[in-house]
């Protein structure tokens, strides 16, 4: 398995300093960056992208859930604290685990190999994932479609399902938004915010938008607005 790549939130230096200790014993941790604070994370994280995110909830100014929140990818995340009255709160952000401070080294490596754990599973998928000349069978209502996902261009949120745009169709399919990019060819396919996934190959114009977002043109007049937070990574996606 390779690197499992790291940032540390935590506004304590005493508190990072016990978490890298930690991470000594676990070779396959890779420590790619920290932060003092919330919007110091957020700068690291949406930098380097990391598979894990050590993260204190009390910091100064704003929390380790707004942290969460404004992130559009976010990593594998542990949440670090001193205070247990936080721990419904943080499962409701998905996180993995909740480590109270001192951290047990025991409950360390229990909380370790729950990630390993999931991103060797990601790993399996990932090898499993579709190519442009797939089919995939699409059934909403009484219509079906075999379609190659190289004519798809969409993909958008619909309350609890997905809605998929391809030619001159749509339809609807019963899979979230996260369970379809986890299929998708990543060379093709691009988070754009937290309810849109598109087809770069569609994209026929792209606008400077407001506060340093990005507009994308694609077919049918559709315009999708890219994050301020994605947009860097799209540049650099579509940059030589």
């Amino acid at each position: 398995m390779k690197k499992i790549k790291a940032v540390i939130v935590e506004d304590s230096r005493l508190a990072r300093n016990e978490l890298k200790e930690l991470i000594k014993s676990h070779s396959e941790i890779e420590i790619i960056g920290e932060a003092e604070n919330v919007d110091e994370g957020y700068e690291v994280i949406t930098k380097k992208q990391p598979d894990l995110l050590f993260l204190d909830i009390n910091m100064p100014e704003k929390d380790g859930f707004e942290l969460l929140e404004m992130l559009d990818n976010v990593p594998i995340t542990i949440f670090t604290t001193a205070f247990d009255e936080y721990a419904i709160k943080s499962f409701e952000y998905n996180a993995l685990d909740y480590l109270l401070k001192p951290i047990n080294s025991k409950r360390f490596a229990q909380a370790i190999e729950k990630v390993k754990g999931i991103l060797e599973e990601k790993e399996i998928k990932n090898s499993q994932k579709l190519n442009l000349s797939n089919q995939i069978f699409i059934k909403d209502g009484e219509k079906c479609w075999l379609i190659k996902i190289e004519d798809i261009y969409l993909f958008e949120v619909d309350g609890n399902y997905t809605k998929v745009f391809f030619k001159e169709e749509k339809a609807i399919v019963s899979k979230s938004l996260n369970q379809i990019e986890s299929k998708l060819p990543e060379e093709f396919f691009f988070r754009a915010n937290r309810n849109q996934i598109i087809n770069i190959q569609f994209a026929n114009q792209i606008d400077p938008w407001f506060s340093g977002n990005l507009l994308v043109h694609l077919p049918k007049e559709i315009k999708v607005e890219i994050s301020r937070r994605q947009s860097s990574a799209f540049k650099e996606k579509l940059s030589l």
